[in-house]
């Protein structure tokens, strides 16, 4: 098939073309045309990223086109970039393309309902790209590439070769620039695979709203008697994917969902875990996952070309690429129905909230909105303080509306289809870092199966005075008194006192906001 195949509709004259290689070939490809690659014990492909070893998201740019400019929230997630230096930065990459000796090029949709799916495709120059892409993206039938047709969006990644820094509005030799008139994403002066798997999700995020359809950056796993379904939101390190990894449920995705009338559907058809640190007790689906047709980027390899997942020395930010038929309990296809639970995971280091709560609409929205987890203090001498983060919507750097449009779609969702949210803490109890310890992971566990049984939808409750939150105060397996965080601290007072602290950080994150925001949502925050 790639003999035929040409892609002279986007201006690529080389002849030689891979288009939807099976795996076995891009391995071939990519170990005698890529000096870098090579084959892990565990029979991944292992390759590496360059000088980026993670997203560059100053250097991320949106065109500025009289189609979509009052849709976009602009600012620092949202850059503008204009027609002119998008056409420069496209004619780089597709001159650059057309040096090559060979090119891949790989067909698949976003989206696992075949209502809302879009067909994307991905030009590159490194057979790795290629298998990361049929990994993240749904791979299609030999008789759905046959019917393929003309994409919806093209991504030419041409991240070998460098922006103009002199072309108006780069920042850098970097620019990942997406056009939402012309439909087209280009990549330059960054290797990192993940700039087109985020690049879908951005996309994704602009068009699925405009359907009425909730795109989200969550993990979702399905009851497998009811197939219906249970969101987890969470920021990095809130325990996301150890918690949708459970074993009396489905996974229907790790990352990426959209909430349409039909129910939920993944966008991705694969899966892209970090695997610092990992092993076969910690993470047991994701360490048996990787193996033939996955991919490994940036890791360190061993004489005897086993993988030393915890060697940081490229970088932390080590990943493994996989379809998600890899892990034994996936549901295929990603579909399932309407949520009864959505879940907001937040790692409260400095131990004030409490290990669950019942949210109002009002409270969802706002929550929603401020995307709240804490990181533990920092290496040097003195700093003893935890560092509040907030990210919108939980995926700040993949929104393309106002975080409002998000919020309100979940609000509709869940009012239509009796979605309950719950706010759980994975984070401090007892105290703050450095004092309190963090809650045991079989405690959430048991707040997160009393939740899917539907045992805490009347649960008793207390409600938080300065949050204004419904405290569960009673869950199976877990502590009364590890429920109500105020009771686990040795000074009452102090507690209060950081509460006090971690709610004027929420109001204060919440002011950016504040414009486009219901008064009843903004009413639903701290009152402490």
């Amino acid at each position: 098939m790639s003999e035929q195949f040409d892609l002279k509709e986007q201006e690529i004259t080389v002849s030689d073309i891979g288009r939807n290689l099976p795996a076995a070939r891009l391995y071939e490809e990519a170990i005698r045309f890529d000096t870098e690659a090579s084959i892990a014990e565990n029979g991944a492909l292992v390759a590496y990223s360059g000088a980026k070893t993670g997203r560059s998201p100053k250097d991320k740019h949106i065109v500025r086109t009289p189609e979509s400019e009052n849709d976009i929230w602009w600012g620092s997630v949202n850059i503008p970039i204009e027609a002119r230096s998008f056409e420069i930065n496209r004619r780089r990459a597709k001159d650059f393309l057309n040096t090559r000796p060979r090119l891949y090029c790989f067909d698949g949709f976003a989206g696992w309902d075949p209502e809302h799916r879009v067909k994307v495709r991905v030009i590159c120059a490194r057979p790795y790209h290629a298998l990361f892409m049929a990994n993240m993206l749904i791979r299609p039938t030999h008789e759905e590439l046959v019917a393929f047709g003309e994409p919806d969006y093209v991504i030419y990644n041409a991240g070998q070769f460098p922006a103009n820094p002199h072309t108006t509005g780069m920042t850098s030799r970097t620019s990942i620039d997406l056009c939402f008139a012309s439909r087209e994403m280009v990549i330059l002066g960054t290797e990192y695979a993940g700039e087109m798997k985020k690049g879908v999700f951005t996309i994704m995020n602009y068009l699925m709203p405009k359907c009425g359809i909730l795109s989200m950056h969550c993990s979702a796993t399905a009851d497998r008697q009811t197939g219906r379904a249970s969101l987890l939101f969470g920021l990095s390190g809130t325990g996301k994917t150890t918690l949708s990894a459970d074993p009396h449920r489905l996974l229907v995705g790790d990352d990426e969902h959209c909430w349409s009338d039909r129910g939920i559907f993944n966008i991705e058809g694969g899966c892209y875990a970090k695997t610092i640190d990992l092993t076969p007790e910690s993470e047991p689906d994701i360490f048996q996952a990787l193996h033939f047709g996955a991919v490994l980027e940036n890791v360190v390899l061993e004489e005897d070309r086993e993988v030393d997942f915890h060697d940081s020395s490229i970088t932390e930010n080590t990943r493994g690429a996989y379809p998600i038929e890899y892990i034994r309990n996936a549901k295929i296809p990603c579909v399932a129905g309407h949520p009864t639970d959505v879940i907001f995971l937040t790692c409260d280091a400095f131990g004030v909230l409490p290990p669950v709560s019942r949210l109002t609409p009002e409270q969802a929205m706002y929550h929603f909105v401020s995307g709240y987890t804490a990181k533990v203090a920092g290496t040097e001498v003195g700093v003893t303080e935890p560092s509040a983060t907030f990210s919108p919507c939980f995926g700040g750097p993949f929104l393309v509306w106002h975080p409002s449009r998000y919020a309100e779609l979940l609000a509709q969702k869940m009012k239509q289809h009796g979605a309950q949210v719950w706010l759980v803490n994975t984070g401090w109890s007892g105290g703050s870092f450095g004092a309190g310890k963090r809650m045991k992971l079989s405690f959430t566990r048991a707040i997160i199966d009393a939740i899917h049984s539907g045992a805490l939808r009347d649960a008793p409750t207390h409600r938080d005075p300065i949050f204004g939150l419904e405290i569960v105060t009673e869950v199976a397996g877990v502590p009364k008194e590890a429920l109500q965080p105020r009771n686990t601290w040795r000074d009452p007072c102090a507690y209060d006192a950081t509460a006090k602290r971690l709610a004027e950080l929420f109001r204060r994150n919440f002011s950016k906001f504040e414009a486009g925001i219901d008064p009843a949502v903004r009413a639903a925050g701290p009152v402490g």
